[in-house]
Parts: C-alpha cells; sequence; structure tokens
C-alpha cells in the first residue's frame, strides 16, 4: 500500500493594498511602502488650522519648493518607526556602553584643565544648536507633505534630542554631576562673543516659515559645518590636547550625522532634478544663508580652534552640493 500526498497551491486574492498597488503594481509591498506612501490624508478635511486659517491641514505650499509627487523623496534607509527603532537602538546600546566604561575607569581624571576649558566652552553649547535643530525637523515633520519626508523628519528631530542629550552628559560627567559645567556652558552660549552669531542664527531661523528652507539651513550648512569643524578639527585638537577620549563620548553624534547626510543628500538631489525653478530657489537660499552660517562658525572658530575662518568645512559643501547638482557660489562667504 503507497500513500501519495498530494499538495496544491493556494494564490493570494490580493497581493498588496489597493493603495500600493496603484503605485508599485499588483505585487508584495514592503513594510516601508505600506506604512509610508500615499498614506497622508489629502481630501475631506472639516476645518481649517486656526492658527494658520489661509491654510489646509496638509498643505504643500508651506514651502516655496514644489514637487509632481511629493512621494518621490524615498529614504534610502528605508526607515519606518521599528527599524528606525532598532538602529538607534544598537548605536545607544554601544554609545552606553562607552560612556559606562569612561565612568568605571574614571578616564575623566585624565583630563587636563585646559582640556576640560575648551570643553565647557567650545563643545557643550552645542546642545543649545541641537535642541535647535530638534526645532527644525519639527517643523518638516508638522508641515511637510508626504510621509515619506515627514515621518524621516520626524526621527530626525528625536535624534537632535538625543544628540543634545548625550553633549549634556558629558558636562556632568567632567563636573561629577554637579552641573556646574552646564551652568558656565550656558553662560558661554549667552555671553561669549564667540558665540553670538551662532545663536543669533539660531534664534532667527525659529521665525522661519518655509520648512524646506530650514531644512536645507540645518542639514546641508549647519550640519557640514558642525561635522567638518566640531567632530573634525575640534576633535583633532582634544585628541593632541591628551583628551582623545572624549570622542568615545561624541562617537554617537558623528554616527547620527552620517546617517542623517545618507537621507539628506538624496533629498536635496531629488528637489534638484524636478525642475529649475527647484535649483533656482535652493541656490538662491543657499546664497542667503551661507554667508550667515560661514560667519557664525568663523566666530566660533576663533575661539575654539584659534583660526578666524570656516573655510576648511566648504569642501564638504561644495562635495555635497555637487553631488545633489547644486551650483555653488564659494565667494559669497567673502
Amino acid at each position: 500500500m503507497t500513500l501519495e500526498i498530494k499538495t496544491s497551491n493556494l494564490e493570494p486574492i490580493r497581493q498588496t493594498y489597493a493603495y500600493t498597488e496603484r503605485r508599485f503594481g499588483n505585487k508584495p509591498a514592503t513594510r516601508y511602502q505600506e506604512v509610508s506612501f500615499d498614506v497622508q490624508g489629502a481630501a475631506n478635511f472639516h476645518y481649517r488650522p486656526l492658527w494658520k486659517p489661509d491654510k489646509t491641514l496638509n498643505d504643500k505650499t508651506h514651502t516655496a519648493l514644489q514637487m509632481q509627487d511629493w512621494y518621490a523623496f524615498k529614504d534610502p534607509r528605508q526607515f519606518y518607526y521599528g527599524t528606525y527603532v532598532q538602529h538607534r537602538a544598537r548605536l545607544q546600546d554601544t554609545a552606553e556602553s562607552n560612556y559606562a566604561f569612561f565612568e568605571k575607569r574614571h578616564l575623566v581624571d585624565n583630563l587636563t584643565d585646559a582640556a576640560k576649558a575648551k570643553i565647557i566652552q567650545c563643545l557643550l553649547p552645542f546642545r543649545y544648536v541641537e535642541q535647535t535643530a530638534n526645532l527644525h525637523m519639527m517643523s518638516g515633520s508638522a508641515y511637510g507633505y508626504g510621509t515619506v519626508i515627514t515621518q524621516a523628519c520626524i526621527f530626525a528631530a528625536m535624534d537632535r534630542l538625543g544628540m543634545a542629550q548625550y553633549l549634556s552628559r558629558i558636562g556632568l560627567m567632567i563636573d561629577g554631576n554637579t552641573g556646574e559645567s552646564l551652568q558656565l556652558a550656558k553662560q558661554s552660549w549667552m555671553q561669549d562673543d564667540a558665540w553670538q552669531p551662532l545663536r543669533r542664527l539660531c534664534e532667527e531661523s525659529l521665525v522661519e516659515q518655509d520648512w524646506f528652507k530650514l531644512f536645507l539651513l540645518q542639514n546641508l550648512l549647519i550640519d557640514s559645518m558642525m561635522q567638518s569643524l566640531v567632530y573634525g578639527e575640534l576633535d583633532q585638537w582634544l585628541v593632541e590636547n591628551g583628551a582623545r577620549d572624549i570622542a568615545m563620548l561624541t562617537e554617537f553624534v558623528k554616527d547620527c550625522l552620517t546617517d542623517l547626510r545618507k537621507w539628506t543628500d538624496t533629498v536635496f538631489k531629488t528637489a534638484v532634478a524636478e525642475s529649475a525653478e527647484n535649483k533656482a530657489l535652493i541656490e538662491s537660499w543657499i546664497a542667503e544663508l551661507l554667508p550667515q552660517v560661514h560667519g557664525a562658525f568663523s566666530a566660533w572658530s576663533g575661539t575654539a580652534l584659534e583660526q578666524t575662518t570656516a573655510d576648511q568645512a566648504m569642501e564638504l559643501i561644495a562635495e555635497r552640493c555637487k553631488k545633489a547638482g547644486i551650483a555653488l557660489n564659494q565667494d559669497a562667504t567673502a
């Protein structure tokens, strides 16, 4: 007697949801596609925002930039909430391990008084810059259009809050959790001439209504300056002056900035490729903002790096602009 087992293949009635099928075709969609594309409300709103009655909810005109399809800003990392949290949890595990090692080995005792003073005066106040960056990205999340860009903006906003908190923890580790270093850093931020141009830039940016202009200011200009000068030049100064262990504590910030750049570079490239009008608009914004950013970081650089120019950071900005197809007039910083 033989037993023959037959198998049958059951074809699903549908391969995916109707809204993803309209965009990607009748095939299984990825989780990123399901939760990111064409899910933002676009019709049948019952009221206008009380704070901006001339706009509708999810209004495309919160920026002068124009896109035929706002869902073109696909995140190459394909972050949705689950994947974002998992990725950042791994970074945080590494960061917490570094902080625990620094504290366990009492590495703060290896820092010279000069290094501590430099950290307090020239590094810790960047927690206020990161808080401003948090608000910049919140603007993109609140007023942007299309879930692919707004969800990535809120993730970036949380990154910036985390960066600010880690910088604050560096201060607390230096002073033994008394908070004295953070008070001194606040005084530097509020009173030192080296910080006032950057402080002015941060405060004035908070009244800007165009969310993509803020996106450009933060992610292309300010972040490039920070990557090159703060976590490049200043980091090297600390290495050469007996504070190389601080690099363990700023690694989370460096990793986040590198990861954010992977996403934002594609956003700029996509926006510029959309139309000549977008390209001209972005170039006009850079021409307006770059001298302010360059001047602000040059003032900081005079104290932090003993050089009165931020020109070395311009190489990174020029590289990123070229990659995005943006014409950069570096003479504008003169």
